[in-house]
């Protein structure tokens, strides 16, 4: 992929990056077409022609179909998206990184604002998911800990996205045995007041197993958010859910409030990684759209959702519904580092829960 950049003394290896020759160059290159998982990437792309008067599309394209899209355009020569935003992250560390189908590009200049770990991939965008109830119904969360969601209080009362649809809650699930493994079990102890019979299992594969029992409602994200959040209920859902949906609470009157607190997690933060087509015939248009989803005017369509910026210095807007920045500490950060293993034990997840699921 050619590209508009230099590099310092092999000594120090460091990328010189210069923004005017790249735009310059960028506008001798055809159009770009960005796939993202939120419809707010057409504005967005708007935005960003008229800024740097260069041609771009948006398409919403949900995280599975655009693993499907940049597979097959690679193996047909035709890159028709030039630029991933959000797709399916096991999917991307497991293959289409890999196996070169689309690379990872952080910019030089803004490096220094992004946490090391979040460089390669560059993860743009993180999307928190959390435990939330209804505001209406109860004056405080009515759970402090995830095990009270596998009693009969709460059989058939949760509801949550479904992840044979959304493969992210049973890649969650692997990261929580592989990361959090421990917690979960301390977690049980603390409720209880006394230690987890595992039976030569994890204390995740043990929450999961009691957890799907109870019969959780699987469903669209806009279901789940009426669910938990819908005003004059009796007996509203318990949920776990994006902060994208607390929009709600300004739009339709929701009633959606975070459950902080939670042991041992409020919830958790999915990565949106920003990948570039490797055969993309507008490399630095696509590096420059990168650049500019780093940068507060680029992902503030985003942020008003309580996304949180890859870009430290990017703070949520005082008046984002949700309230997420005061409990970002609280939440699991999804690693990137074993996404590869949430790829290939997907399935033994969802089958464990097909096995164990009651209604």
């Amino acid at each position: 992929m050619a590209a508009v950049i230099s590099f310092a003394s092999a000594a120090k290896g460091e990328e010189i990056f210069d923004l005017e020759a790249t735009i310059a160059a960028a506008k001798k290159e055809p159009p770009i077409t960005v796939y993202a998982v939120t419809g707010k990437i057409v504005d967005t792309v708007k935005d960003f022609t008229e800024k740097y008067g260069i041609e771009a599309n948006g398409k919403k394209v949900n995280e599975a179909t655009q693993v499907e899209l940049m597979i097959r355009e690679h193996q047909a020569g035709n890159a028709v998206g030039d630029v991933s935003l959000a797709m399916d992250v096991a999917s991307a560390v497991g293959q289409i990184l890999p196996e070169g189908i689309a690379t990872s590009w952080t910019p030089p200049d803004l490096a220094g604002d992004i946490a090391e770990t979040s460089r390669n991939p560059l993860v743009v965008v993180s999307d928190p998911h959390v435990w939330t109830y209804n505001t209406e119904k109860y004056e405080k969360c009515p759970i402090t800990n995830i095990w009270q969601l596998t009693e009969p209080e709460w059989k058939g009362k949760v509801a949550m996205l479904d992840l044979f649809d959304k493969p992210l809650y049973a890649d969650w699930f692997n990261q929580i045995a592989a990361h959090r493994d421990n917690d979960v079990a301390r977690a049980y102890e603390a409720h209880y007041g006394k230690t987890l019979d595992k039976q030569g299992e994890s204390a995740t594969v043990a929450w999961v197993k009691a957890f799907a029992a109870n019969g959780p409602l699987l469903a669209d994200s806009s279901t789940v958010a009426e669910a938990a959040g819908a005003p004059g209920q009796a007996e509203p859902f318990f949920a776990i859910t994006s902060t994208a949906k607390y929009r709600e609470n300004v739009t339709k009157g929701l009633k959606l409030g975070i459950c902080a607190g939670v042991e041992p997690f409020t919830g958790f933060l999915y990565p949106g990684f920003g990948l570039i087509a490797a055969q993309t015939k507008s490399p630095n248009a696509a590096k420059l759209f990168v650049r500019y989803l780093m940068t507060a005017e680029g992902i503030a369509p985003q942020t008003v959702d309580g996304k949180v910026s890859g870009n430290r210095t990017i703070a949520l807007p005082a008046d984002e519904p949700s309230g997420v920045s005061k409990h970002l500490g609280e939440l699991m950060v999804f690693d990137a580092a074993t996404a590869d293993d949430d790829l290939q034990k997907r399935e033994t997840w969802q089958d464990l829960w097909r096995i164990n699921y009651q209604k």
